[in-house]
């Protein structure tokens, strides 16, 4: 794959890229809002799915209210808003865009839960949701409904969600000297 790429003129590359279609949009336009409405579901499909590896049920019914949360905020919105679409279209449901609040509802979870280790790949990738939310072909939201979107999912994440423990017992034993030592520690 690598060396296809390699050998691929850039101007031929470039050119298919930036090429105008019919309607005045560029093919990058496309595959940007396409990866959006990918990554709107797959990144709170993939925290339910790391809930579950890792046998976090407690993490999982956090998610599912959170998530849910997010939806019924974000289509209650909508419903009592009713903001017209930037693009011209007679559609009054841009604010705020639900495809951001899911995927930022996602990513805010992966990171409540479990850390910035994780949790940054989660925000980047929302974050690409939200920008296909406004620089697709269609251009379905403005800055500030995709603002309001991320604003709806990372607050219903931070309302119902908690950081992981692996445990909340911890027990330790020493010896030295002639001592024993054994200690036990419970977070609450």
């Amino acid at each position: 794959m690598w060396i296809l790429i390699c050998c691929i003129p850039t101007g031929v590359l470039s050119q298919t890229l930036t090429t105008p279609d019919q309607g005045g949009h560029e093919q990058w336009e496309f595959i940007l809002e396409g990866a959006g409405d990918v990554f709107q579901v797959a990144i709170p499909v993939t925290a339910g799915m790391i809930t579950l590896i890792k046998g976090d049920f407690t993490g999982t019914k956090q998610l599912a209210i959170s998530y849910g949360t997010t939806l019924a905020l974000t289509y209650s919105l909508k419903y009592i808003i009713r903001k017209r679409r930037p693009e011209g279209r007679e559609q009054y449901d841009a604010f705020p865009s639900g495809h951001t609040a899911s995927a930022f509802s996602g990513a805010s979870f992966i990171q409540r839960r479990y850390g910035w280790k994780y949790g940054w790949i989660g925000y980047l990738l929302a974050g690409g949701v939200a920008v296909s939310r406004m620089e697709g072909p269609d251009g379905y939201h403005d800055f500030w409904d995709v603002l309001a979107g991320a604003t709806v999912g990372i607050g219903s994440s931070y309302l119902f969600t908690n950081p992981y423990r692996d445990s909340a017992a911890e027990f330790s034993f020493r010896t030295g000297n002639d001592t024993f030592i054994f200690t036990f520690n419970y977070n609450f």
